[in-house]
Order: structure tokens, then sequence, then C-alpha cells
């Protein structure tokens, strides 16, 4: 059985992609912290949602009249992110906050280390019920 036909590990390798690409990201960001005129840049962040608008919606079955109908569906503007705006620029024109750039790279390494162990658990899982692990 592959493994990568199921969505979690599809997910988690997804995942783990985008938290490495993101890690090259603010590494350029760093490495370029007293280039002139250099504008940070960070990857869009990968939402549940976006991979819960992939699926097919599944209409609720109601069994019995007495049964409550549904909920609506939530308003989307509640869950909007704002991007905050760079507050610190060099004289040079440089926006590249080192403090800052420090605290999203150890938060992506963080994460990966996360999936990384999250992924193992559940190979480990899937052994042990085959009668393969420990």
């Amino acid at each position: 059985m592959d493994l990568f036909q199921l969505k979690l590990f599809q997910r988690m390798s997804e995942r783990m992609g985008w938290l490495g690409a993101r890690q090259e990201v603010l590494a350029q960001n760093i490495a370029n912290s007293d280039t002139p005129d250099f504008v940070p840049h960070d990857m869009k962040a990968l939402k549940f949602v976006d991979h819960l608008n992939q699926v097919a919606p599944i209409a609720q079955a109601r069994t019995n009249a007495m049964h409550l109908g549904g909920t609506g569906q939530p308003d989307a503007s509640i869950d909007e992110q704002k991007t905050k705006k760079q507050y610190e620029t060099a004289p040079v024109g440089n926006a590249v906050v080192l403090e800052e750039q420090m605290v999203k790279l150890a938060d992506a390494q963080h994460s990966y280390q996360l999936m990384t162990n999250l992924y193992r658990k559940h190979v480990d899982l899937f052994k042990m019920a085959l009668g393969r692990g420990s």
C-alpha cells in the first residue's frame, strides 16, 4: 500500500515541502539584511480552508423530521487575516528586521520538526497495525 494515496500523508508532505521552501525564503531575507533597497519576502500561508474547498460538499441527511437542520455557512470575512506592515526600514532602504526573520525561521523549523514527528508516528501506527512494529 502506498502511503501517499492517503490524504493525511499527502497533506503532511505538502506542509513539509512548504515549510522547507519558507525556510529558504527566510534564509535569503537574512542573507540580504545588508543589501540596499532589499524588501523581505515571505510565503503565502497554507490554509486548511483551501483544502476543504477542494473537496465536494456533503449534504446533511435528516432521517427524522424532528432533527434540527444544519446551520448556514459561516461568514468568510471573520477569518480574514491582515498582513502586517513593515515598521522598520534602514537608511539604505533595507526593510529586513533580523529579529523578526529569526523568529519566523525558528517557527518554521519548529513546525517542520513537528510535521516530521507526526509523519513518523503515523508510519509507526501503520507498522503496529500490520504487526511489524515494536
